[in-house]
C-alpha cells in the first residue's frame, strides 16, 4: 500500500510540475479606427483595425484583422476607391517592459481588391487577416503585436498615406 501511495504521490507531484511549467495561453487586443474620405462622390468610410498578440502552445503569434463601413448610406460613385491598401502587422519583443521594440517577424497583406469589392465587412475570415510569422513564446521577454497601413486614394493626387495603429497591450509571463 505505501509503495502505491509513493506512486501515486510522484505521478501527482510530476503532473502538476508539468502544469506549472506550461505556457499559459494569453491575449491582449488593441483597437484603432480612422476614417477615409474619397475625391467626388465615392463615399466616406471608416476603418477599423484590431491587433492582436497570442501565446499559446508555446508559440507567439500577432494578427491584425481590418473591418470597415460606409459612413453615408446612398452611395453615388461606385468607381474605383484605392489604387493600393495594405496592412503590415508586426510581431514584436521587448526585453523588459520599458525598452524600445524589436520586430522579429512581420507580414505585409494586400487587401487593395476586397476593400476596392466591399463597401462594408465585418467578418473575420482569411482574407481580412494579417497574420504575422510565429515565434517560441518566451515569457520573460514583453511581446505585443502592432501594425501599419498603407493606402492610397485613387484620384486624388495626394499619394500614399500611412497610419500607424495601435498596438496591443504586452504579453508576458
Amino acid at each position: 500500500m505505501r509503495k502505491l501511495l509513493t506512486t501515486a504521490g510522484l505521478a501527482a507531484s510530476a503532473l502538476a510540475t508539468g502544469v506549472l511549467l506550461a505556457s499559459p495561453a494569453a491575449a491582449a487586443s488593441a483597437d484603432s479606427s480612422f476614417e477615409v474620405y474619397f475625391p467626388g462622390n465615392k463615399p466616406e468610410s471608416l476603418y477599423h483595425v484590431t491587433n492582436t498578440a497570442t501565446a499559446a502552445g508555446g508559440k507567439i503569434t500577432a494578427k491584425s484583422v481590418v473591418s470597415w463601413q460606409i459612413l453615408v448610406d446612398q452611395v453615388i460613385d461606385n468607381s474605383k476607391r484605392f489604387t493600393s491598401f495594405k496592412i503590415t502587422t508586426r510581431l514584436e519583443s521587448r526585453p523588459g517592459k520599458d525598452s524600445a521594440d524589436v520586430v522579429e517577424t512581420a507580414k505585409t497583406c494586400d487587401l487593395t481588391k476586397l476593400v476596392n469589392d466591399e463597401y462594408t465587412w465585418f467578418e473575420i475570415t482569411p482574407a481580412n487577416t494579417c497574420t504575422a510569422p510565429s515565434m517560441t513564446y518566451d515569457g520573460e521577454v514583453w511581446w505585443s503585436s502592432d501594425s501599419t497601413v498603407v493606402y492610397d486614394i485613387e484620384a486624388d493626387g495626394k499619394g500614399a498615406v500611412t497610419k500607424e495603429l495601435q498596438g496591443s497591450p504586452l504579453v508576458h509571463g
